[in-house]
């Protein structure tokens, strides 16, 4: 992104945002709700338009439909009735943005098995999607994201509603694709927690402003509290970061989880 701008009428997002992200680096994108965190990745996607400035994905504009870009999704369940099988939805991130019968169905199966495989979901491969946890399903997602290993992956608060253990699984696996494949990995998150130990850098969006830099350089009072313009303080904890001071909805952790 060069000098990216964004705003919604009179509402500024982001102004004058010059950021690089490398191949195989973890970038962490947090923020208050409406700071425009999902916004960016549609910008990164091809489907929302910079108000100024430019942005670029392998050297070329950004467009729509990239399979150069994967993208995971917020959890959300599907319906108990759904009868598409785990499979059949990881096959749909290989050919489904094709037209008319589905050809080489023995290649297709093989590169479904491997995914499947790469996320721990080969146990459940032919059940219905409607009748997994949120957790497998959201594995099935990263399957289907990976599917022709991008370059760029993109995701929009994964870990949402998922437990620990199944925070900490498909947190690890977004990060191996960073580290094994060279994928630039941008993840928007309310909860840094999860994701501290693979994070390598953050960009912090509030108010219109923004601050990118490592974690021990982001997360301190000192620039939270001029990137929200009020006092906030920033503590470690057992190894997490507590942020208090601020309103409930951009807490960055939550004592039920031992912050």
């Amino acid at each position: 992104m060069r000098n990216a701008s964004l705003r919604f009428g009179e509402r500024l997002l982001w102004d004058g945002l010059d950021l690089d992200i490398a191949a195989g680096e973890f970038l962490a994108v947090l923020g208050p709700n409406g700071s425009g965190k999902t916004t960016m990745l549609r910008t990164l996607m091809g489907l929302q338009e910079l108000s100024g400035g430019t942005v670029k994905v392998a050297g070329k504009p950004a467009t729509r439909g990239s399979r150069q870009i994967g993208v995971i999704p917020q959890q959300r369940s599907f319906d108990n009735n759904t009868p598409l099988r785990a499979r059949d939805l990881v096959a749909l991130g290989i050919d489904g943005h094709k037209w008319g019968i589905r050809l080489g169905r023995a290649k297709m199966r093989r590169r479904v098995d491997e995914l499947l495989e790469l996320v721990g979901a080969t146990e459940y491969a032919e059940r219905p999607i409607g009748v997994l946890s949120g957790g497998e399903q959201q594995r099935l997602r990263a399957a289907q994201a990976l599917a022709d290993d991008p370059r760029l992956l993109l995701c929009d608060e994964p870990l949402l509603s998922l437990d620990l253990h199944h925070q900490q699984a498909v947190s690890s696996l977004i990060h191996r694709q960073a580290c094994d494949h060279g994928a630039a990995v941008v993840f928007v998150t309310h909860e840094i927690n999860p994701i501290l130990q693979y994070v390598d850098r953050v960009l912090y969006l509030a108010g219109g402003r923004f601050h990118v830099g490592t974690p021990a350089e982001v997360m301190r009072s000192e620039v939270l509290s001029e990137l929200y313009g009020s006092p906030i303080e920033v503590f470690e904890s057992n190894g997490r970061i507590v942020v208090v001071g601020m309103p409930e909805t951009v807490n960055h952790a939550h004592p039920q989880q031992g912050a």
